[in-house]
């Protein structure tokens, strides 16, 4: 990534591997505020071109393909929806925040370096963000989608982020990176090195995690170690989608000035991978 791109750019990114593109990036989507607008990736394809993303589907309207979304940070919605409320449950709260896009500091076609602002109704920053984003190719095929965000917060007040799991539902630790894959007939598979299917990988670390779906393969892996120590949160049954929980079992806080650092490679692959081509394929592109 080499193009250094500033000031306010609205129009869609498109982000090629191979001399292909894969992948759609959104930067100022026309998303209502209950869904909390954020910039997102759709559609995402495998080099053959198979959609692996979906956005603003039936069931969950606020599920926008693949990118940052946390239900509750200092008690504002930006992952859209409702709003769990313990001893109400999942509420219509006019509590949505919005991400929004400041600047490019660089923007390729294999990847960019992007600021922006998590802002509420005063529009002002309740966190700033510096997300980067690469694509490399693997295999003739599969590729990786390399995807960094840091959270900053800017105040001098602590602030935390929580999920309905730490706000009292329990097994609903979503809230972070997260992925929204096409729904189809049959649910997709998903399995780590350790285990296979919904109940053995929802809500435990893993060194990477894989949900396979017709004809597609992904693989998730935290690139770091504190994101590794975060647990996969894992849907199939209700709705195909994979995320990486920044709060589990308690708030993450974020003190004043400090940063909270996550980085997810996702292995886009034709076809069903078994174990260990997932394996060799998540090796290369962590490395990477």
């Amino acid at each position: 990534m080499t193009r250094t791109m500033h000031g306010l750019v609205t129009a869609p990114l498109t982000l090629s591997c191979a001399g292909r593109p894969v992948a759609r990036y959104e930067i100022r989507p026309d998303v209502e505020r209950r869904l909390s607008p954020r910039p997102f990736l759709h559609p995402v394809t495998t080099l053959a071109g198979t959609p692996v993303t979906e956005s603003a589907p039936a069931d969950h309207l606020h599920h926008l393909g693949v990118g940052v979304a946390v239900p509750d940070v200092a008690g504002r919605n930006f992952w859209g929806g409702r709003t769990y409320v313990e001893g109400r449950g999942p509420t219509e709260l006019d509590n949505h925040g919005e991400q929004r896009h400041r600047e490019f500091k660089l923007c390729d076609p294999d990847g960019f370096v992007q600021d922006l602002d998590w802002i509420t109704d005063d529009c002002l920053p309740l966190l700033r963000e510096r997300r980067t984003v690469a694509v490399s190719q693997l295999a003739d095929d599969a590729w990786a989608l390399d995807f960094t965000f840091s959270l900053t917060n800017p105040s001098d007040d602590a602030l935390s982020i929580g999920s309905p799991a730490t706000n009292g539902r329990p097994g609903a630790a979503y809230g972070g990176f997260f992925w929204r894959a096409p729904k189809e007939a049959a649910a997709p598979a998903v399995f780590t090195a350790d285990g296979a299917g919904e109940s053995a990988v929802h809500g435990r670390p893993a060194d990477w995690l894989a949900m396979a779906g017709d004809g597609w393969t992904l693989v998730f892996a935290g690139a770091t170690a504190e994101t590794r120590r975060d647990p996969w949160f894992v849907r199939t049954d209700e709705y195909p989608g994979v995320g990486s929980s920044l709060a589990s079992a308690d708030r993450l806080p974020i003190g004043p000035g400090d940063t909270a650092v996550r980085r997810v490679v996702t292995v886009v692959a034709d076809g069903t991978l078994d174990r260990k081509r997932a394996t060799t394929l998540v090796r290369k592109a962590v490395a990477a």
